[in-house]
């Protein structure tokens, strides 16, 4: 380790929303350091931009649910060890994982048990009070501290034993809500008519299940509005497969990458179709009315209904206890509930007037317009890192 650079944090992100959390706790870590700190890790291309070099793609990460799990073990458990691996050889001061608690989970495991003296620390909580409660105590027993997004999260897990802190919700700073939808209606040459975001996931397991449902989605939508444009943020790890399936809809469609594109297609579009996820609070913070959609493998989905204990799935609608984000999930993925739903939000000014307010009323509640959570994200592991 070089003493000018400081020490070593080692980040790692499993997926398109943990590569924005760590891209910008590392530029806070950077600024609170005096820049007296460097990184190694596993990132995807934000984190890459603040100098991260990736000890592989952290696509080969982004999967969710059981069934798509099961055929990638292999290559996962090979770069389960790899990462261990890369860790005792480094040697960093502390080990910041965050999310996907499936693969970082198991880094924790495996650097306790294999005695790593690095500060453990895991940024997001897993929604374990949701659906599976006996996790608390694992969580408890692999990290030295938990940086919780909601303000609820902190007490739940000290009853577990486990150290947490709440930072807030990183959506707050994302300024998606500082799009500008003129700029961007230039730029692409799209006129003044109706534009619809449609936004399909960040995984492949994701969006190999929700392309070809918004396929026939666009097809009942052109019936009702022809002139209808239909514009696509995407993300890398999938970029090219949606650009793919968005050429051959029937609506003429716009495909573009980044978040400053993403956010000044949120304010240039009258409403949303988006996948179940952190897109769906990015949405709420640029008060985009949104249908919230998802669809899983046959078996992921009985045992995620046998387990999950949520009335809701939208965080907007959880923290208001009320259905404010339509939500068509599961078997209610289909074209013509989608159609309808959509149709709805583009015709009836009223509809999207209170799920505005509704939205508005959410992001309050995550922190809007306190400190930034990737500050007090940065403060607690420098903490943290100073108490060991």
């Amino acid at each position: 380790m070089s003493p000018q650079n400081g020490p070593l944090l080692y980040v790692i992100a499993g997926e398109p929303s943990g590569d924005v959390l760590g891209a910008r706790l590392m530029a806070a870590l950077r600024q609170r350091a005096g820049g007296r700190v460097h990184f190694a890790g596993i990132g995807g291309e934000m984190m890459r931009a603040e100098g991260l070099s990736s000890l592989f793609p952290m696509a080969e990460l982004s999967v969710m649910g059981l069934a798509e799990v099961l055929p990638r073990l292999p290559r996962i458990l090979k770069r389960l060890k790899q990462t261990l691996a890369d860790i005792e050889a480094r040697r960093p001061v502390a080990v910041i994982t965050i999310d996907s608690w499936g693969f970082t989970g198991r880094i924790h495991k495996g650097l306790k048990r294999r005695g790593v003296a690095a500060v453990r620390l895991h940024f997001v909580a897993p929604m374990v009070w949701a659906w599976k409660e006996g996790r608390s105590k694992q969580l408890a027993e692999r990290l030295d501290l938990l940086m919780c997004l909601l303000p609820n999260e902190p007490e739940y897990f000290r009853r577990h034993g486990l150290a947490a802190v709440h930072v807030g919700h990183p959506v707050i700073e994302s300024g998606a809500e500082c799009g500008d939808g003129d700029a961007f209606r230039q730029r692409h040459q799209l006129g003044q008519g109706s534009l619809l975001c449609v936004l399909p996931g960040s995984r492949r397991s994701e969006t190999s299940r929700l392309l070809p449902v918004f396929a026939r989605t666009m097809g009942l939508l052109k019936s009702r509005h022809p002139e209808l444009r239909v514009v696509v943020p995407t993300v890398e790890t999938v970029a090219a497969d949606v650009a793919e399936a968005a050429a051959r809809w029937p609506l003429p469609s716009v495909v573009v990458r980044g978040a400053a594109e993403k956010y000044d297609a949120f304010a240039a579009c009258q409403a949303a179709l988006a996948a179940s996820g952190t897109v769906a609070l990015e949405l709420a913070l640029a008060r985009l009315p949104t249908i919230i959609t998802y669809r899983m493998n046959a078996v992921t989905s009985v045992l995620a209904r046998k387990l999950v204990r949520l009335k809701y799935v939208s965080l907007v609608n959880l923290l208001l206890d009320r259905p404010v984000v339509p939500e068509l999930l599961l078997e209610d993925c289909r074209p013509d509930l989608l159609c309808a739903a959509l149709d709805r939000l583009l015709v009836d000014e009223e509809a999207r007037r209170e799920q505005r307010e509704g939205l508005a009323e959410a992001v309050q509640r995550l922190g809007y317009g306190q400190d930034t959570p990737s500050h007090r994200a940065a403060d607690a592991v420098l903490a943290a890192i100073e108490g060991r």
